[in-house]
């Protein structure tokens, strides 16, 4: 999986916000802001990766249980799916 190429991740008044581009402007209705940790996985989400590898980066660079990670990513993947954001 990976994040389509019609959005971006931009920094807007120290906010990380999900910018949609190109035609994805037209469909997208939601306002996303990203915290420290979602816009790592994001980075990571920009090449195709498994769900198994954002967790396993996420433990390996903040200080969070495997479980905590597990959950956390699959929060942020739903996100990403409601919003058709992931390829």
């Amino acid at each position: 999986m990976k994040i389509k190429d019609s959005f971006l991740l931009k920094k807007v008044a120290g906010q990380n916000v999900v910018v949609p581009v190109g035609n994805s402007v037209v469909n997208f209705n939601a306002a996303i802001t990203l915290n420290e940790t979602a816009a790592f996985l994001w980075e990571l989400l920009k090449k195709e990766t498994t769900e198994e590898a954002l967790v396993l980066n996420l433990c390996e660079n903040y200080e969070v249980t495997l479980e905590n990670a597990e959950r956390d990513v699959k929060v942020f993947i739903n996100v990403l799916r409601e919003h058709d954001i992931l390829e």
